[in-house]
Parts: structure tokens; sequence; C-alpha cells
């Protein structure tokens, strides 16, 4: 991908971002011309915590950003370490908002790239070369560390700290 398109990996690199107005600029037009993942519905995947066991489920440790495991009528703790695509945050303030709701703006002027508060505004999900944010990072070692049984499904787990879930779990005593 970075090679077809150089500029998306500014994109995704927090660096670039908070750095390059023209970057972010590129950011905004992208999303509001890529609708796809916002008008994703959850298939046979995020539903599959839903099914007869659901009532035992402590918690669900998501890297996906697209909130289908919400919407797939999940009601434990779903803990998203890597953020959400459907909502925008304020780099200075940590205000956050509906994503829609940023896009919505895009229409009307050159995109909203500050908050009320001059802040500049982002997806909140986790770019490359910023830190997890520390609640889903700590809810998901705590999840790990508290579970009987823990299951890691569709994720290769090469990429640290979440990689780190799985021995958690089994150190502390579940079965994997």
């Amino acid at each position: 991908m970075w090679t077809k398109n150089p500029l998306a990996e500014k994109q995704s690199n927090i660096n670039y971002y908070m750095a390059d107005p023209e970057v972010r600029k590129a950011s905004w037009k992208s999303r509001l011309e890529h609708t796809r993942g916002r008008r994703a519905e959850p298939g046979a995947s995020p539903r599959l915590p839903c099914s007869r066991t659901a009532p035992k489920l402590h918690a669900l440790i998501t890297q996906n950003i697209d909130e289908l495991h919400q919407m797939a009528a999940i009601r434990r703790q779903v803990i998203e370490v890597h953020g959400t695509m459907r909502k925008v945050v304020c780099m200075s303030c940590a205000m956050t908002a509906p994503m829609q709701k940023a896009l919505d703006r895009c229409g009307r002027a050159s995109g909203p790239a500050v908050s009320r508060l001059r802040g500049i505004l982002k997806s909140a999900t986790i770019s490359f070369g910023q830190a997890l944010g520390a609640g889903g990072d700590r809810g998901a070692m705590r999840a790990a560390a508290e579970a009987d049984l823990f299951f890691a499904i569709g994720s290769s787990l090469q990429v640290y700290p979440i990689a780190g879930v799985v021995p958690l779990a089994r150190d502390a005593g579940a079965k994997v």
C-alpha cells in the first residue's frame, strides 16, 4: 500500500499528521471519499461472541477500529486497543465527538482541522508513532490476567504490547 501511495503512509503517521496541514487535508479528503468502512455491518465474526456463551464473556479485546463488535450487540466490556474510526479526538484537549459530525463539517469549508479550542482533530484511532491509549492497553492486560479461558482469534500477535496478552493470560492460569 505504501509504495502505491506514499501520502497514505504520511496520513497514518502521527508525526506527519500533526506537523503538516496538507497531510491532514489529504487525510480528511480520503475519509470523505472512502465510505465503505462507515457503512460496514457486522458479519459472522463480530457476532461470534454473542452466541450461547456470551453471558460468560468477561471482556473482548479487539484491535479492530470499526466498532462492529458493539454493533453486533456485545454487551460486555469491549476494549478497543487501537481506538475507533467512528469518533474524532482533539489532540489538544482530548475531547471526542462522532466522526460523522466532523465529516459533515468537511463539506462546508476546508475540513475540521481544528476543534473549538483550536486543537487539531484526528480520527480516534492509534496512528503509527503514537502510543497506545493507556486505557486500552491497561484494560487488555487486566482482562487477560483475570481470564479463566482466553481465545486469540484473527491476530498474528506479532506487535507488542498487545502480543503479550496471551502469555499473560497463560501465566495467570488461563487455558489458552
